[in-house]
């Protein structure tokens, strides 16, 4: 096992040298090594993925298979296909069409033996990286038009020439829920927009097969509101102020006392409703406001909320959001958390479609921000803004 973890770390370098994204992506993917399958492929690793490889197979390519074959696998994973296969009918057919659209992104000299590429089926003209469901579509027509002997041939096990894969690992991705399902696609995005970042900062260049999908995941909808401009004068004078006794920097009054350094700081409590009546469309809408509302400078910290309090912490744009609760609807909890803390926090915003009954001993320094689909509720206390 040693010499092939060896053998996996030299490919994953030279990887780096030549295509730093696949490489830096290979690097953050946890390895299996394992004989129970007969090649390599994705299998599910808690709600990520992570890279099976039978050590035999691997140990029998060469430097540049060996390459191929982790570039093709991460090419499977960044398009998304261990999910979307369970959405077509003919699950064989869809392996060739998935492997058909990522081999054209591999040299010729990268791929084993019998690698299944637009060659491998002469009688049909089919066009060059048209997508995965373009290929699914011909070779489905080709199939029940029985005009492609080739094809029946691979799908027969006739074909000695080709290497049909079955991806017997994605049959644990068939099996999973929906819930399930967008909880990996949602890891795996993450992963991507990390390895776009970190493939920048050294100079690094985005493959151009993936260029379009990294600047999709990048996409942030742009603010309904203007955030910067509205803290800074619903916040005005509420900053709180640290001083730190600082022994480098002398008083200029009291030269033998230790200098102060004052600092102001504005700390915002994020209440966001999490009840069942909030769709997951206004979700989404919170969670892009509160984004542009953090790069405002302003430390956040988010109360999610339904009946009662289901999870504080601090916010972090670059972690995928965990929603908590889904229950009933209560705003007591959140007004609650910040009248016992209020030494902490220098306002309250809540985001909600404002179905639920006004809360008690609401501070001064509330904002209510309504989602674009809700209906006015004049009864909550203090400022409300709708996000349309």
């Amino acid at each position: 096992m040693v010499d092939v973890s060896e053998k996996v770390s030299k490919a994953s370098k030279n990887l780096i040298l030549t295509e730093a994204f696949y490489g830096l992506f290979l690097i953050g993917l946890n390895k299996r090594y394992r004989e129970d399958i007969p090649t390599a492929g994705v299998s599910k690793h808690g709600i990520g993925v992570q890279l099976s490889i039978n050590p035999e197979f691997f140990l029998s390519l060469n430097d540049d298979q060996r390459i191929g074959l982790l570039k093709h696998e991460l090419l499977h994973i960044s398009f998304g296909h261990l999910i979307l296969r369970d959405s077509y009918s003919d699950h064989k057919l869809f392996n060739i069409a998935a492997d058909l659209e990522i081999n054209q992104y591999i040299g010729s000299k990268y791929l084993p033996e019998g690698g299944l590429t637009l060659n491998s089926f002469p009688e049909l003209t089919l066009k060059e990286r048209a997508g995965t469901k373009y290929y699914y579509d011909e070779l489905k027509k080709a199939q029940e038009d029985n005009s492609c002997p080739s094809l029946d041939a691979i799908l027969s096990g006739a074909s000695d020439d080709s290497n049909y894969d079955d991806h017997v690992t994605w049959d644990e991705f068939d099996e999973l829920t929906e819930a399930e399902k967008k909880l990996i696609k949602k890891q795996v995005e993450h992963q991507l927009k990390e390895t776009a970042e970190t493939t920048e900062k050294r100079r690094g260049h985005i493959p151009g097969e993936l260029s379009d999908l990294i600047s999709r995941l990048r996409v942030v909808e742009p603010p309904k509101f203007d955030w910067r401009g509205y803290l800074r004068r619903f916040v005005g004078n509420s900053s709180i102020v640290y001083t730190k006794k600082m022994r480098r920097k002398y008083n200029k009054r009291y030269q033998e006392n230790p200098g102060l350094k004052i600092k102001f700081k504005n700390h915002i409590l994020v209440g966001v409703d999490t009840s069942g009546s909030v769709s997951k469309s206004e979700l989404e809408e919170f969670w892009c406001e509160l984004t542009h509302m953090h790069k405002t400078g302003h430390k956040i910290t988010v109360a999610q909320c339904d009946a009662g309090l289901a999870d504080v912490s601090e916010f972090n744009p670059k972690k995928d959001w965990e929603i908590h609760g889904r229950g009933g609807t209560s705003f007591q909890p959140v007004v609650d958390h910040f009248n016992d803390s209020r030494s902490a926090y220098t306002a309250l915003i809540y985001f909600t479609d404002g179905e639920a009954p006004s809360p008690q001993k609401c501070p001064k320094n509330t904002l209510w921000c309504l989602s674009s689909c809700s209906g006015d509720n004049d009864d909550l206390p203090g400022l409300v803004i709708k996000l349309n």
